[in-house]
């Protein structure tokens, strides 16, 4: 062999070795592929293809994760809420006075970074009486970082003499999207004129116009009321106002007469939606028109009513409104509350368990008497107590205790009348009601008491004086003396006791013959 030919094949062969053990170091710097090594031992070399920058080669393309998005979050991780506070208020006049309506202007701003909804904001005071809408202002929606100005009418109730402030509590409802409630409250501070240390008239304010409804007083026919009776509600309504209140409506249950601020159109009176779950009307709706009512004036006002049978006893509210129109054609809805006391006394029967034996002057006799439960609730009573004033009772009295529906108690008495006829009994029995108020039921029996027999007793001034004969047993000596002379035919009728002409003949003893006792042999 050559040298030259020698010497190529170390070389070829130093550089096999070098490609095999380290192909991605000749790779980055040869710029080679290598794709393999055939059975021959022969090495394939191919030049790599240029690919586009922007478009990924099909042999290295991995497909993407999907991943989920994280929600937002504020940069300092706190929760995501609307926030509604009161940014302005005012009134207008400033100044308010005793008997003056007003409008109070209050603007809210959503200071949060969500949206509100379903806003609604009321107004309730001690000094001062919402006028028109109820003192609750619907403001729907409120966008974040948004403001909307609201306004409610109000009045002057009370005098505000001595006062610089007066103050109205404002509470706000909404919601977020989620429907997560929240609640605020505000108090609001009313400037009122006459306040201080100012001196002022204590006189009467003049010029104040407005017209009330007030129910003076109110009764029912039947007291006390019990599930299931029907009754009616008589009211004294009075226009405590000095101006006429014209196109008077009362609404049993409660209700609204249209829209505040305009005329009522016809058919505009709602009174459905009031509450009736305890009484309901009967006979006529639970809408009344009652005229016009001038200033002063008074009416009276009935609704036939029935007590629902499943009422339990308490004290139930009825709300009243009466809807009219003032001065100014405005509608005014003065809303009212009495209240119904509703009982369940006891259903109980006193009569006798049986009918009772004869009765006799001055003889003791039995009073078989019993207490049943007529009622559908259990029944707690007291003491129960017999009284007579023509006689004597024994054993007349005794508690009683709780009767199921239809239990019984009895009682066994023992009267003793003093003159004859018919005598009363009466039976009261003691109970405390579901008011705790004592109560008696009282209840009355009669009886009828005959006259004593008397049997005939010895009296020794009837005959003149003479004795009254005793009958006495005849003795077996009469007998026989009777039967002899019989014999002889002579009267043996048996002798009437006491005649002098019969003797009775009292038996001798007759002596028997025997041996003498003197004597002896001589």
């Amino acid at each position: 062999m050559k040298p030259g030919f020698r010497r190529f094949a170390s070389y070829s062969i130093l550089f096999a070795l070098l490609v095999v053990t380290i192909p991605h170091r000749a790779n980055s710097i040869f710029g080679l592929s290598l794709i393999g090594v055939n059975q021959s031992n022969l090495l394939q070399v191919s030049t790599p293809t240029a690919t586009p920058t922007n478009t990924p080669s099909p042999t290295n393309t991995i497909a993407p994760t999907s991943t989920d998005t994280p929600p937002p979050t504020t940069s300092s991780g706190s929760f995501i809420r609307p926030q509604i506070g009161a940014q302005n208020y005012r009134t207008n006049p400033v100044n308010v006075q005793y008997g003056e309506d007003f409008k109070l202007f209050v603007k809210l701003r959503n200071e949060g970074h969500a949206n509100a909804f379903n806003v609604q904001v009321s107004f309730t005071s001690g000094d001062f009486i919402p006028l028109r809408n109820g003192g609750v202002v619907i403001v729907g929606d409120l966008v974040s970082d948004n403001s909307t100005d609201l306004e409610q009418s109000l009045t002057a109730a009370t005098y505000l003499y001595g006062k610089t402030f007066a103050p109205v509590d404002m509470n706000l409802s909404y919601s977020d999207s989620s429907g997560t409630a929240f609640t605020e409250k505000f108090t609001l501070n009313i400037s009122v004129a006459g306040g201080g240390f100012v001196n002022v008239s204590t006189s009467t304010p003049t010029g104040v116009k407005s017209s009330q409804l007030v129910i003076t007083s109110y009764n029912a026919s039947i007291d006390p009321l019990q599930p299931g009776e029907q009754f009616n509600l008589t009211m004294t309504v009075q226009n405590t106002g000095n101006i006429p209140a014209q196109r008077v409506t009362m609404i049993v249950g409660g209700g609204s007469g249209g829209t505040s601020g305009g005329t009522p159109q016809p058919g505009g009176v709602s009174g459905g939606s009031g509450e009736f779950t305890n009484f309901a009307p009967v006979g006529a709706s639970n809408i009344q028109t009652l005229g016009d009512l001038p200033a002063g004036g008074m009416i009276r006002a009935s609704q036939n009513l029935i007590v629902n049978v499943s009422t339990n006893p308490g004290a139930y509210p009825m709300k009243v409104t009466f809807s009219y129109l003032n001065d100014k054609s405005e509608v005014i809805n003065d809303e009212q509350v009495i209240t119904l006391l509703v009982y369940s006394l006891p259903n109980v029967d006193v009569s006798f368990y049986r009918p009772p034996d004869p009765f006799f002057v001055g003889q003791p006799g039995a009073l078989p008497l019993q207490v049943v439960n007529l009622g559908k609730r259990l029944a707690v009573l007291g003491t129960m107590k017999v009284t007579s004033t023509d006689g004597f009772i024994e054993n007349g009295t005794s508690l009683i205790g709780s009767l199921d529906t239809g239990g019984y108690f009895t009682l066994d008495s023992v009267f003793v009348p003093e003159q004859p006829g018919t005598m009363t009994l009466d039976i009261t029995i003691n109970y405390t009601d579901d008011f705790n108020q004592p109560r008696t039921i009282t209840r009355t029996l009669e009886v009828e008491v005959m006259e004593a027999f008397i049997e005939p007793t010895p009296d020794p001034s009837v005959g003149g004086g003479e004795a009254i004969p005793i009958p006495t047993e005849e003795s077996a000596l009469q007998k026989i003396w009777r039967f002899i002379l019989g014999l002889f035919g002579l009267d043996s009728a048996p002798p009437s006791n006491g005649d002098p002409g019969i003797v009775p003949v009292e038996p001798q003893e007759v002596p028997l013959p025997g041996p003498n006792p003197g004597g002896g042999k001589g």
